[in-house]
């Protein structure tokens, strides 16, 4: 028993430490590499000829043939879309719904990832949606809580998290895109890659009124998302689903601690809420595994009612009961996906279609972010893309400068999910319990 303990206490400790880490340093840490333009990247060297390097400020021509397809415009592919154009590159997304999207995910920034918005040009984004500053997170296990604040002391006041509705952030992302005279958002399906030679040379893709086009760009990047179509064509995807998000929206509901994620630990495994607007509050119940409680029979809000209620604050449990009433329950898988990528002349996987991790600790949208400065400045000191299997040799260290930033991310959000979880096996219940009481320990 004592052997156990200690191993519980010392796995709480690397726990929370790995906790602070995941929430502030991993994504607040990060690469700046300063570069001249037209230097070639640092270890790097610059392909030869058709992807020269720019001489002058870095304008491609706006009237010419594209340069970049994007396929999908959520956060990744709009953020990017934006980055490219503003570089000057000829860009013409391609997106399945130019709607405002309606998910129960990516509704939390953390302060990494506003850090990447600003890097990006892109933080007014989040302004004029009702977006709600957060400055940390509130743990609650058992009728005991902790309150854990950001370290942010070092940072412009400005610099905090953010949460907020997830469609309201795209559509704002989108226009600011479409607001460049060479960028060009379009509704479409992309339904395949064009292949010639094992080089992509653009897509193929269906309107709305069912005709079927054709798109050439000398790079295409894929920003598809977590239900992707075309990964399978640029990576072996070994996707997991280890549990399912139940998502509801409290109102009119004060949270224990202003500003701050709440997560419970509670059984079987985590519940979050937090602010997505200044009079709504998401709730998020993890269940494990793929399958869930029907809501059609009504299954669901009695689980909901009987098993989760009696488990979180009692000062949210009358909001709590009535979104359940309300009867505005939603669903999503929580997947998992490694980047295991197959370098391809002519095209590139981003965002959720590349790498995907349990949405425990909200880094998805920090790692699509980083990646994207990474991308941005791989493809600065360009001037033409054309040299397909140059540009595929060089930008394979891509892979290799989003790892800092990406692994960490991704390693802390499943250990943490596991740590978090409630577990039969008594050393991992102790070690909950110690990671708990390490954090109370830091406040």
């Amino acid at each position: 028993m004592a052997a156990a303990a200690d191993v519980g206490q010392l796995a709480g400790a690397a726990a929370a430490t790995l906790l602070a880490a995941v929430l502030v340093a991993a994504a607040l840490g990060r690469q700046r590499q300063r570069r001249r333009r037209g230097a070639p990247v640092e270890g790097i060297p610059a392909p030869d000829d058709g992807c020269a390097v720019a001489d002058g400020a870095g304008s491609a021509a706006v009237d010419g043939p594209t340069d970049v397809i994007i396929v999908g415009a959520g956060v990744a592919g709009s953020a990017l879309a934006y980055t490219l154009g503003k570089d000057g590159r000829r860009v013409h997304v391609i997106e399945r719904d130019l709607t405002e999207p309606d998910r129960i995910v990516g509704e939390l920034l953390q302060p990494g990832g506003y850090l990447k918005l600003m890097e990006l040009g892109l933080q007014d984004c989040v302004d004029e949606i009702d977006a709600q500053r957060v400055l940390g997170y509130a743990l609650f296990k058992d009728g005991k809580n902790t309150k854990l604040s950001y370290p942010l002391e070092k940072f412009h006041s400005d610099v905090a998290g953010r949460s907020f509705h997830n469609g309201r952030f795209i559509q704002r992302m989108r226009e600011k895109a479409a607001s460049l005279p060479n960028v060009q958002l379009e509704q479409g399906t992309v339904t395949s890659l064009l292949e010639e030679n094992g080089t992509v040379k653009g897509v193929q893709y269906k309107i709305k009124s069912g005709e079927e086009l054709k798109a050439y760009a000398p790079l295409t990047i894929v920003c598809d998302g977590c239900f992707s179509n075309l990964r399978r064509a640029l990576c072996s995807p070994k996707v997991e689903v280890p549990s399912c998000f139940v998502g509801l929206v409290l109102e009119n509901c004060e949270l224990p601690h202003a500003n701050h994620g709440h997560v419970i630990l509670a059984n079987p495994s985590p519940i979050l809420f937090y602010p997505i607007s200044s009079t709504e509050v998401r709730c998020l119940v993890d269940v494990p595994g793929q399958k869930v409680p029907s809501i059609a029979s009504g299954e669901m809000a009695n689980y909901l009612k009987t098993v989760v209620a009696p488990q979180i604050p009692p000062q949210i449990y009358d909001s709590f009961i009535a979104a359940i009433d309300k009867g505005s329950i939603r669903t999503m898988p929580n997947r998992s996906m490694p980047a295991a990528p197959h370098p391809t002349p002519g095209a590139l996987l981003m965002g959720d279609a590349f790498n995907m991790r349990h949405p425990l600790t909200g880094g998805g949208m920090t790692v699509a972010l980083s990646d994207i400065v990474v991308l941005r400045n791989l493809l600065k000191p360009l001037r033409n893309l054309h040299d397909a299997s140059a540009l595929c040799k060089y930008l394979e260290s891509f892979y290799t400068l989003r790892k800092p930033v990406a692994s960490t991310i991704n390693t802390l959000a499943g250990a943490l999910y596991k740590v978090f979880s409630s577990s039969p096996d008594k050393a991992r219940d102790e070690m909950r319990q110690a990671c708990f009481d390490y954090l109370k320990l830091k406040v």
